[in-house]
């Protein structure tokens, strides 16, 4: 049955309706566990920009905005992102303006990724399975293994190389087991002592660049550490690529014997 409404009728849903809005705007006000970031502080009191009633935050309204992000999906380090779909697990709102969403949590990443094998279909090989159950048996967001003292034993099961291959200042010498001498929460270690300056083996670590195999390293990178073939050939013989002590300091690549610094570009 359909039931004609009066202007009187009509202004007084409006006002309902105004009313209604009012009061659901002032309860998320009162209902607000935090600020928001600086990154989504736009959003204001819009709830159900990220909200779903008795849901909470959901993670395809998230993608419904970041999708488009393609230089997120294209670089290495954050390619992962087109396949995980968890993006509250790791990206935590209401801790104020100045709460940084892009800290890295390698043990929350894991646990998605475990959680995806759990649920992926075909269903998991028994390799898989055996990996799930041997990591739920051993401490997952702590602790740490004998072989690798640095990380915990559910973040063992993530690739390091995955993410981090294109950033391997050992240019693959070291291979490819990051975490035997890295942890996850940082790349330095405070105990690495680096060879005296007198060493002449630095190219056992370290790899020339590209501009050294080509004529930039006769033209360029020679005259400025004063290795230049005919100055240098009697005495010490044509500087090669692998002489990497014949130029540069161990402080820093930059820091050229005899000049000093040096802004190679």
């Amino acid at each position: 049955m359909w039931v004609l409404l009066t202007g009187g009728g009509i202004l007084a849903l409006a006002l309902w309706l105004n009313a209604s809005h009012k009061e659901m705007v002032a309860w998320q006000r009162h209902a607000t566990p935090g600020a928001l970031s600086a990154a989504h502080g736009p959003l204001g009191e819009n709830c159900v920009a990220c909200h779903t009633p008795n849901q909470g935050a959901v993670d395809d309204k998230c993608i419904g905005c970041h999708a488009t992000e393609t230089a997120l999906l294209q670089r290495q380090t954050t390619a992962f992102h087109a396949d995980i779909g968890a993006c509250s697990q790791c990206h935590i709102e209401h801790l104020g303006k100045q709460a940084d969403l892009r800290s890295m949590d390698h043990v929350s990443l894991a646990r998605i990724g475990l959680e995806l094998i759990e649920k992926s279909t075909p269903a998991p090989s028994a390799e898989s399975s055996e990996l799930t159950r041997w990591i739920r048996a051993h401490p997952s967001g702590s602790g740490s293994t004998e072989s690798h003292p640095r990380v915990s034993a559910l973040e063992m099961t993530l690739d390091c190389k995955a993410c981090h291959s294109t950033k391997d200042k050992h240019a693959g010498l070291f291979g490819s087991e990051c975490a035997s001498c890295h942890a996850t929460t940082q790349w330095t270690l405070a105990e690495f002592q680096h060879p005296p300056a007198d060493s002449v083996d630095c190219a056992q670590c370290h790899q020339a660049p590209p501009s050294h195999y080509m004529m930039h390293f006769d033209m360029v990178s020679k005259k400025v550490a004063r290795q230049e073939d005919e100055r240098v050939s009697q005495c010490c013989g044509v500087a090669q690529v692998n002489q990497c002590f014949r130029c540069h300091q161990t402080t820093s690549w930059n820091d050229i014997k005899g000049v000093g610094w040096y802004k190679h570009h």
